[in-house]
């Protein structure tokens, strides 16, 4: 029985990445680091803001200390707010989705983005009202690979929700393989939308679908018969 749907942020709900990849590129090359885009979804798409430049300097040896790195992340959070000013980032059929699943479970977002970010996204498509829970990049010690995202999304979600939950009465919704390791570990049924990487890399899922479009509570009901 399904009783609680999670999705990520970044690659599922919002179609960020893109900009993301271009504001860690501009701060990086500030300070004389170039950032692909091969390398950024190949190595680091998996991690949070912190989680990046920890491992971009870890990779090239720059003995960058903590404090430096948290200012990178501000201001690479400041250059994410910039570039969402020009250009609309809700994946196609993203606001149907969410109001379909919405209207059969209660909803959460696990993410290793901020806060701030996911909530500025959200109150701009006016879908805000549709999640009990949201849990953040600084909501947990570990980010994604590990299950502690999803782990607390499950805890608040039940919370929220006035029900007694466990992870395998959930389903996540993900796009990367790091997003699906991170619910599978929790113990939560998967499922991949192939928006950001394809069908055959997303083969641990429970079920891939291609698009939000297929995201409807008949084949997530489906996907969970025994």
């Amino acid at each position: 029985m399904i009783r609680g749907v999670i999705l990520d942020f970044d690659g599922v709900i919002a179609d960020s990445e893109p900009l993301h990849f271009d504001a860690f590129r501009d701060v990086l090359a500030d300070e004389a680091v170039t950032l692909t885009e091969q390398e950024y979804y190949g190595r680091y798409l998996g991690y949070d803001d912190l989680g990046v430049f920890r491992a971009v300097g870890d990779d090239r040896a720059l003995q960058w200390s903590l404090e430096h790195i948290a200012a990178l992340a501000v201001r690479k959070a400041r250059r994410l707010e910039d570039l969402e000013r020009t250009r609309s980032i809700l994946f196609p059929g993203a606001t149907d989705a969410i109001r379909r699943l919405a209207a059969r479970w209660p909803l959460a977002i696990a993410s290793g983005a901020l806060r701030s970010e996911i909530l500025r996204v959200l109150e701009r498509a006016g879908l805000t009202e549709y999640f009990a829970a949201i849990v953040a990049a600084e909501d947990t010690p570990a980010s994604k690979p590990a299950p502690d995202p999803y782990l607390l999304a499950v805890k608040e979600l039940a919370r929220v929700s006035g029900q007694v939950l466990t992870p395998a009465d959930c389903v996540a919704v993900e796009d990367s393989h790091w997003g699906l390791e991170s619910a599978r570990a929790a113990g939560l049924r998967t499922v991949a939308v192939t928006h950001t990487y394809s069908a055959s890399d997303l083969q641990t899922a429970d079920l891939v679908v291609e698009s939000l479009d297929a995201l409807d509570p008949a084949r997530l009901l489906a996907m969970a018969q025994p």
